[in-house]
């Protein structure tokens, strides 16, 4: 006669969905031990219990109140198991689970399987070294401390005892020459094993020591079986799977045909309104799989996947759970942009030179102080986005990402300058996304178009110099990331196409056609302009050297030389 599968139901809410899944397993001829929260209202728990008294198979157990992270939960555990041992004196194995756990397959096939290995006890059992899925920094102080405090309920408390334990040096022993493992909750044993540890001689000093450890209902039974269990399998047969903060991931209806993959037995945690799913698993056929193993690795790697979604989200793209940890992105932005510093200053028609030569939607001054100069004189673009300066200066950063994010598809430039908002200066160096390409000292171009005399201006100079000087300091620091060009505003003169077909050739422009180059603006005087500016005190280092004689006609420069700041990402 094959033994029988014996089940611990452990309910604290979700009655309803706890009533079918407790039927499922007694009418495939499983004894069923429900324990229900003490917290739970007697009336309630009285209308649950009569709602299953006309199923033998299904009994009560002794109620405790349990609390997430306490003993509690042990012995309310120990109660149901307990009970079921007496009452059901031929059950060979034990399976412990949920009101919130539903079977994907059906029962009788997980009883053939334990039937195969009537000497194999199922329970995820690692040592403290071993265990990776932790999380609150507490794994071998979880046994050597003592938790009087529910962590949940009596937070500080928790946190003050924890660190006073520390300082004084406390470290508790494992009674009995124990060794501490750790492992899921919910597992299946053989009668002799989970028999061995509730009647062990040393179970008083067992139970003594568990009830001031940290989470004992994943440590309890797991570091006990090892004493006692003749095999073990350190896995469990159920499939439930944590976030990166150590909480359990719910199913809904929509994850159906991804329990069905992982071919286990039994899946936690289920969300009550799931009715797609109980009704599909709750039938006579549901999730036949045969004699297949259990494999929850099959869907490993898209919770893996989806883990990794959730904390760094997509490219260039925020969402709630990965901000505002700066960090955690896998890129700034969600394509490559380019950002010029000074090229619409130095050359006549340069924005609409750049969009009809590379296709690119080529925007103004993006952090302008009035407004976000977009392209063609939009006030609004994609996401919604609109040429307010005080939205964008809310959150420059926000702004940045969202337009790339929304425009991706084609390459977006815009201009920039010592004028404009500086918060994202480092933001945009150490985004690999980012090209950008500066002409130093073309701030100078517009004040001296302006017709106003350098003593009027001298100041407005020196201030975009040092905004353009602490610029650079970014540009050259060795953590960017960026494609950076830069020049001096005398070397783009000497020979303005060369920096053009660089800029071309970083936003991916073809190199077949050799394109007509804008016409430089009309700098006639501006060496002198410059030496005006010296005269008055201001030293104008960033243009480069420009000649001051009358013959300076757009102001022949020193030779050319190679851009300073070359550097590929």
């Amino acid at each position: 006669m094959t033994a029988r599968l014996g089940v611990i139901l452990l309910v604290h809410t979700a009655f309803d969905r706890a009533e079918q899944v407790a039927r499922h397993w007694a009418r495939a001829g499983c004894p069923v031990v429900i324990h229900v929260d003490r917290a739970v209202p007697r009336a309630r728990h009285d209308a649950f219990a009569r709602a299953l008294s006309d199923e033998a198979r299904i009994v009560f157990s002794r109620r405790f109140r349990c609390e997430w992270g306490t003993w509690s939960l042990v012995a309310a555990t120990q109660a149901a198991a307990e009970t079921l041992l007496s009452r059901f004196p031929d059950v060979g194995h034990v399976y412990l689970a949920s009101g919130a756990c539903l079977p994907l397959r059906p029962v009788e096939e997980l009883i053939d399987y334990l039937a195969a290995r009537p000497e194999t006890d199922f329970i995820e059992s690692a040592t403290t070294a071993e265990v990776p899925w932790t999380v609150g920094g507490l794994h071998e102080e979880r046994f050597t401390l003592a938790f009087p405090f529910a962590w949940k309920r009596q937070r500080r408390l928790f946190d003050a005892y924890v660190e006073l334990q520390r300082r004084i040096g406390r470290r508790r022993e494992m009674p009995d020459g124990l060794v501490p493992h750790m492992g899921s909750q919910w597992w299946c044993l053989t009668r002799e094993t989970l028999a061995a540890i509730l009647r062990d001689p040393n179970r008083a000093a067992h139970d003594r020591f568990f009830r001031r450890v940290w989470i004992p209902d994943e440590s309890y039974f797991q570091t006990l079986a090892r004493r006692h269990a003749r095999r073990i399998e350190s896995r469990s047969l159920t499939v439930s799977k944590f976030d990166y903060q150590g909480r359990p991931h719910i199913f809904y209806d929509d994850h159906l045909t991804l329990l069905r993959r992982s071919r286990c037995f039994v899946a936690r945690k289920i969300w009550p309104g799931a009715d797609r799913l109980y009704d599909a698993f709750l039938t006579e056929a549901a999730g036949r799989a045969g004699r297949a193993e259990p494999d929850p690795a099959r869907i490993d790697r898209l919770f893996a996947k989806g883990a990794e979604r959730r904390t760094r989200a997509r490219p260039g793209l925020w969402m709630q759970s990965s901000f505002p940890a700066e960090g955690r992105e896998t890129s700034v932005t969600a394509a490559p942009y380019t950002l010029l510093h000074g090229f619409a200053e130095l050359f006549e028609g340069f924005e609409a030179w750049l969009a009809a030569t590379t296709g690119a939607r080529v925007h103004g001054h993006l952090f302008a102080p009035e407004r976000a100069e977009f392209a063609d004189g939009a006030t609004v673009i994609e996401g919604a986005l609109t040429d307010s300066a005080a939205l964008r200066d809310a959150n420059p950063k926000a702004f940045l990402t969202s337009l790339i994010w929304n425009t991706r598809g084609r390459h977006q430039c815009f201009q920039f300058g010592p004028r404009d908002d500086q918060s994202l200066n480092w933001t945009i160096a150490q985004d690999p996304n980012a090209r950008i390409a500066a002409v130093t000292g073309a701030w100078a171009v517009p004040l001296f178009r302006s017709g106003r005399p350098a003593a009027e201006v001298r100041a407005e100079a020196a201030h975009l110099q040092a905004v353009e000087a602490d610029h650079l300091k970014v540009l050259r620091s060795p953590w960017t990331a960026a494609r950076i060009r830069v020049w001096s505003m005398a070397e783009v003169v000497a020979t303005p196409a060369q920096a053009l077909r660089t800029v071309l050739s970083d936003m991916g422009a073809p190199e077949a056609a050799e394109p007509e180059m804008p016409r430089l603006v009309d700098l006639e005087g501006f060496g002198a302009f410059l030496q005006e500016l010296k005269n008055q005190g201001m030293h104008p280092y960033l243009t480069g050297d420009f000649p001051t004689g009358p013959a300076s006609q757009r102001a022949a420069p020193r030779p050319p030389r190679k851009p300073y700041v070359v550097r590929e990402p």
